[in-house]
């Protein structure tokens, strides 16, 4: 008999460790990838650090922006000093607005996580009920909150819906996880009208189905791209265009085989490793980046060109050891993909790769030093701004801005 496991990744991961830890925030240090290594220029960024008003200072509180828009608005959330959890919106002159969902449960490791951001003012995320289910937001410029649900999705705690993007014609994508915590992609038009997705091969234990990024996997035209989880708990990519016609693929040497990650180093209250491949983010010109986990679960960043062919990388420095390497979190219309890379001291620190392959990096003021602390991107927009948060000396987490 198969053995049954729960893997999640990147805001699942988050969702899915709540009730037991008020580190809940940091991301999944799933990433990628292999071969070609390019010169770094390391340099002085222009970097902006901020906090929300009210997040917490003490380990595993604080400020985690989550995506910036074109026209430089931040989303995210931030963990109070109560462990309680409020989304939260930064407008590109530094003003704040809370969010916090009717319906929510504001109490520790409970609350509202807006996740992503429209032109319009429309933010999506979620939200976490009294009885740790969550529930689709959608967030209207005026402050309404309009519930949204999957028929899929479990009422079990902690599961439920979670709304992860809007483009810019109002289309909402999200996923769910049934009453078994098995993940299904959802895509909800403007109308209302709702189309499941389940990618071929994905498993049907729990912690596997299918699963698609925040903010940067939908594309203008409706098109979304993700992972899917095996029955083997192994990651394979798909990209799905908007009338329906699925292609899936596995980045060159990509591991098979997620044993080889048991007891590799995550953030505090973050799921296990998944080698396999995880796409993150599509930008306008058809353009996929993400990660993969090789054989010996070290991480290797990818692109996938429209053409379909991938070509792999790492940023030197980068570690080579289990839950080390290079992590892809987005790439703009310019082809300028930012994401993290974590050390052979187990050290995260931010990256830019230009179109051309070459890389400049980064780290926060005041980003630690120790073994799973510094700088973690999440995002950039077209004009090359990008936006994550940093971990401090004393594991709280805390926002920064980096203009190009």
């Amino acid at each position: 008999m198969k053995k049954r496991m729960s893997f999640n990744f990147g805001l699942t991961a988050c969702f899915r460790v709540l009730r037991s830890s008020a580190a809940w925030m940091t991301r999944c240090l799933a990433v990628c990838m292999l071969g070609l290594i390019v010169p770094v220029h390391a340099q002085k960024p222009a970097i902006i650090t901020f906090d929300a008003p009210g997040a917490g200072t003490d380990a595993g509180q604080g400020t985690n922006p989550w995506a910036i828009t074109p026209q430089g608005a931040i989303i995210g959330w931030y963990v109070d000093g109560d462990n309680a959890i409020h989304g939260f919106m930064r407008t590109h002159q530094g003003a704040f607005t809370r969010i916090d969902a009717s319906g929510a449960d504001i109490d520790a490791s409970n609350g509202t996580f807006p996740t992503a951001l429209n032109a319009e003012g429309v933010s999506v995320g979620a939200y976490l009920d009294a009885a740790f289910v969550f529930h689709g937001l959608l967030r209207t410029p005026d402050g309404k909150s309009i519930r949204i649900d999957d028929p899929y999705a479990g009422t079990n705690p902690g599961t439920g819906t979670r709304v992860v993007d809007i483009n810019a014609a109002g289309t909402i994508t999200g996923w769910s996880d049934d009453a078994d915590n098995v993940n299904h992609v959802f895509l909800r038009d403007v109308h209302g009208g709702t189309t499941e997705f389940y990618a071929p091969g994905a498993g049907t234990d729990a912690g596997q189905g299918t699963y698609m990024p925040t903010f940067y996997g939908l594309d203008a035209a409706g098109a979304i791209i993700g992972w899917y989880v095996d029955a083997d708990n192994v990651m394979h990519g798909y990209l799905r265009l908007a009338r329906g016609t699925v292609t899936e693929f596995d980045a060159p040497g990509a591991g098979v085989d997620s044993s080889v990650c048991e007891g590799a180093p995550v953030p505090p209250g973050s799921a296990p490793l998944l080698t396999g491949t995880q796409p993150l983010s599509l930008n306008p010109e058809g353009v996929v980046v993400g990660q993969y986990g090789d054989v010996n679960c070290a991480f290797h960043g990818f692109l996938r060109g429209e053409d379909g062919r991938i070509t792999r990388f790492d940023v030197s420095g980068a570690g080579t050891s289990k839950g080390q390497g290079t992590f892809v979190l987005s790439n703009n219309p310019a082809g300028k993909i930012t994401g993290y890379y974590v050390d052979g001291s187990n050290v995260a620190h931010g990256f830019v790769r230009s179109k051309d392959g070459e890389f400049t990096t980064f780290d926060a003021p005041g980003a630690g030093t120790g073994t799973l602390q510094g700088t973690f991107p999440f995002g950039n927009n077209p004009a090359g701004a990008i936006v994550g948060n940093y971990v401090d000396a004393s594991g709280a987490f805390h926002g920064f801005l980096r203009n190009p």
